[in-house]
């Protein structure tokens, strides 16, 4: 089993009620943090689940826990359920984004030991996985007082050393951070550049080479990756791909899959 991929089957539908959303593209409503979306039915499924996109909830079919959700329910809290023991809620909640936080880092942590170039840094990436590890392990009390900004910001060099790495014979441009909105990118050599955290959001990158680039936190909803090239890309989530438009002709890193909601070739 991978526990860094969400087993909805196994959570408490947390995301559907400690998370805040606010009326927008993304979400068709306005839902305060603490309160069950009013989609949530009895038996924590969504009731609205085969239609999101259709209702205005597409927010939603990107969300990613990346396991946090489970590991909360099922370890942190021992199967015990915020309806069943509404006292839970004080602690179950925030502690989502705690232990999502983990999570996350942790998958970047695993992604990043599997890159060939990384061989100099693998150990200590292992390390930094193994503690990260542990701190799921705690109890929700030790969560809630844990400083993850503080652990991410002795991790993240680690992942960008890991990155440069990875990308050093086919370094491209330098987006990291940048305001790439609606951008064209049609067909650009952008292998080995970095993306991280740059706003895409509406850019289009038909037919580009992103090969070897790093897109760690890159915003891609609504960009448009039709027939390019991720085969190789950095840290690509399935979140992100899930947030963009491409179609078939899209190559994607073997552990992602091609969207439903994505188009046929033009």
């Amino acid at each position: 089993m991978d526990t860094l991929r969400a087993d909805c089957s196994r959570c408490f539908a947390l995301c559907c009620v400690a998370t805040a959303f606010a009326r927008s593209a993304d979400f068709a409503l306005d839902k305060p943090a603490g309160r069950a979306c009013p989609n949530l039915a009895a038996d924590f499924r969504c009731g609205i689940h085969t239609r999101l996109r259709d209702e205005g909830f597409p927010g939603c079919t990107v969300y990613d826990c990346f396991g946090a959700g489970q590991q909360l329910s099922q370890v942190t809290f021992g199967g015990r359920d915020w309806r069943a023991e509404p006292s839970l809620r004080e602690r179950m909640f925030p502690a989502l984004a705690v232990m999502r936080a983990l999570h996350e880092l942790l998958w970047y942590l695993r992604e990043a030991q599997g890159f060939p170039a990384a061989r100099p840094v693998r150990a200590k990436l292992a390390r930094a996985f193994e503690e990260t590890e542990a701190l799921t392990r705690l109890d929700a009390g030790e969560l809630l007082e844990l400083d993850v900004d503080a652990h991410r910001g002795r991790v993240n060099p680690l992942v960008l050393k890991a990155s440069e790495l990875a990308r050093a014979g086919t370094r491209g441009p330098d987006h990291r951070g940048g305001d790439l909105l609606g951008k064209r990118f049609r067909k650009a050599n952008l292998r080995g550049a970095s993306l991280r955290g740059a706003l895409a959001i509406g850019a289009d990158f038909t037919g580009a080479d992103l090969r070897e680039a790093d897109v760690i936190g890159a915003d891609l909803r609504g960009a448009n990756l039709s027939g390019a090239d991720l085969s190789t890309s950095l840290f690509l989530t399935q979140s992100q791909v899930d947030s963009a438009t491409g179609d078939k002709r899209t190559l994607l890193p073997p552990r992602l899959e091609i969207p439903r909601h994505w188009g046929a070739p033009a």
